[in-house]
């Protein structure tokens, strides 16, 4: 099974920018409020409902969460259940810690990694999952548990992806910065991803992908003439 796991933070556009470009998931699970923006078949929202309900402690979120949980009609797991929201479901800690072996959780986010862990999920693609922004001297707690978890995905042969604008994973730097202490040299390393192997070279060897196309297009006035055979092969 493939899943979309989406988040609140910039990258969830690339997201959008996904199902635009017609990319399927077998199933979207959404972090906290954002199934109340986008459609998603789970929700994992590990603080009580009554934060949102009750307090407004959530600040600006406090309104599409309320409107989220009066409105949604899919699962939600979360760690207590309350009366007065429908289709919460406890979220399986016992189960899921016990078939993985690990109980690091400082954050939402690892608990969908987790279950999509214990649930053998064949792929898991990240969006909206950012924790530190460029040019921007903030940054939110749980970067590090997040990639312990994809790290224990990838362990176990579980495909990660992650959303190309995101800072998870370093995934938003720049090649010829990645590799710390390389990134010095007049002709770093660069880290590059070749027919699903991946490769360290010189930057001087480095072959950036060619531009999509030579003419720059307005989407609308002209059609793409590639063969949908041939996009389906890529």
């Amino acid at each position: 099974m493939k899943i979309a796991i989406i988040g609140l933070g910039g990258s969830y556009a690339d997201y959008i920018r996904a199902r635009i470009a017609s990319e399927k998931f077998d199933e979207v699970w959404g972090i906290n409020c954002i199934g109340d923006i986008i459609h998603v078949d789970k929700t994992f929202m590990m603080d009580p409902v009554s934060r949102f309900l009750d307090t407004e402690n959530a600040g600006l979120q406090t309104g599409v969460a309320r409107s989220f949980l009066k409105n949604n009609k899919k699962p939600i797991f979360t760690c207590e259940l309350d009366k007065r929201v429908s289709h919460l479901e406890l979220y399986p800690l016992e189960e899921v810690t016990k078939e993985i072996g690990f109980a690091y959780f400082n954050n939402t986010v690892a608990y969908a990694l987790a279950y999509a862990i214990y649930k053998k999920v064949e792929k898991i693609c990240l969006f909206g999952l950012d924790y530190s922004y460029k040019n921007v001297n903030i940054a939110e707690m749980g970067r590090a548990c997040c990639e312990f978890w994809c790290a224990i995905a990838i362990s176990r042969n579980i495909k990660i992806e992650i959303a190309h604008n995101s800072g998870l994973m370093d995934t938003n730097v720049p090649a010829h910065e990645k590799l710390y202490g390389y990134h010095r040299l007049k002709d770093p390393l660069v880290q590059t991803v070749q027919d699903g192997q991946l490769l360290i070279t010189r930057q001087s060897q480095y072959e950036a992908p060619e531009p999509m196309d030579d003419q720059p297009l307005i989407f609308g006035r002209h059609d793409n003439v590639t063969p949908l055979k041939e996009v389906n092969n890529v």
